[in-house]
């Protein structure tokens, strides 16, 4: 079957693409935004030097139902002190994990998502095989550079809400409107973190909603192009998604993963824990930090778990 050509986020891609910006071989995309000068201007936001967690624990608690082949982190011991001790009383433990590597707090690599047979920078879908994983626009190409200023739009406070409804759009006039109210400006080289609230159905399960769901609130296609003039570097937020399910283009699947990964070139983050930073932005009357959100570099990787940290 021909790829369908006739999906409004197409033509929007074609219009904001980077391809071709930062040279034909380019595997970073936006994140080429995060410089030696970003860095050192994020540093300097360091105040107190209080720290954040902003991710969610790697364990058999995490979020995933088994759904698309992710479940949740499996670890086990491989050696026990009471294995044996050595002749000088020496006892070791050693453990493991098995785990895909977007089960929970994630970033989503280059080579995550595309559409008609072209991923990220032209590069054919083809570059992602079974036995090698994806020779270009790998995760490790990219996880060492997340660092630099971090800014939270907290959406679900702009709406006086404790989190927005299942399937609500957060809009470009949304993410203006928090900015505005927040009295933030997102600049180039931002590692732009935006808050829905969704996070505390997975830290409280009693509220009777699944955090993984085919209904979550996120971004939309509208919030693409306000990204893209602001020259963002990567963006995450507290679902599962970054961007809201389902997509209001019918039929489209995950169109703002495929306009800011395929065509913009920008890594995406899932699942950040944001409820914590919320409460530390508003008391503290700041919305900017300094971010950092190294992963782990594993070879020919789709994806990356992640620690990210925010630094006041």
């Amino acid at each position: 079957m021909p790829p369908a050509t006739h999906h409004a986020f197409k033509a929007l891609g074609r219009r904001l693409s980077n391809w071709g910006r930062w040279g034909e071989d380019d595997q970073l995309g936006t994140a080429n935004l995060l410089t030696d000068e970003t860095r050192r201007a994020a540093s300097r936001l360091i105040r107190t030097g209080r720290i954040v967690d902003l991710g969610m624990p790697f364990g058999d608690e995490g979020p995933q139902t088994g759904a698309n082949g992710r479940f949740n982190p499996i670890h086990r011991m491989t050696q026990l002190p009471t294995d044996g001790a050595t002749p000088s009383g020496q006892i070791v433990s050693d453990d493991m994990v098995v785990m895909p590597l977007q089960c929970a707090t994630q970033w989503d690599s280059l080579a995550h998502v595309g559409y008609d047979g072209l991923l990220y920078n032209a590069t054919p879908a083809s570059v992602v095989t079974a036995t090698a994983g994806a020779s270009r626009n790998s995760a490790d190409q990219v996880v060492g550079r997340l660092i630099g200023r971090g800014v939270l739009l907290d959406i679900a406070r702009l709406k006086g809400v404790p989190s927005l409804g299942a399937s609500e759009e957060i809009t470009a006039g949304d993410l203006d409107a928090a900015a505005r109210t927040q009295g933030v400006e997102v600049r180039s080289g931002d590692i732009l973190l935006v808050r829905t609230g969704w996070y505390r159905y997975f830290l409280d399960p009693s509220l009777g909603v699944p955090y993984v769901s085919d209904a979550v609130p996120g971004l939309g296609v509208s919030c693409c192009e306000w990204l893209h003039e602001r020259q963002v570097a990567a963006v995450a937020a507290d679902n599962q998604a970054v961007e809201v399910k389902p997509s209001v283009e019918p039929g489209a699947g995950l169109p703002v993963h495929m306009v800011l990964i395929r065509d913009l070139g920008m890594t995406l983050g899932e699942m950040f824990d944001l409820e914590e930073l919320s409460e530390v932005c508003a008391s503290e009357g700041r919305w900017d930090f300094f971010f950092s959100g190294l992963g782990l570099k594993i070879s020919r990787s789709v994806g990356s778990p992640v620690s990210p940290l925010a630094i006041m």
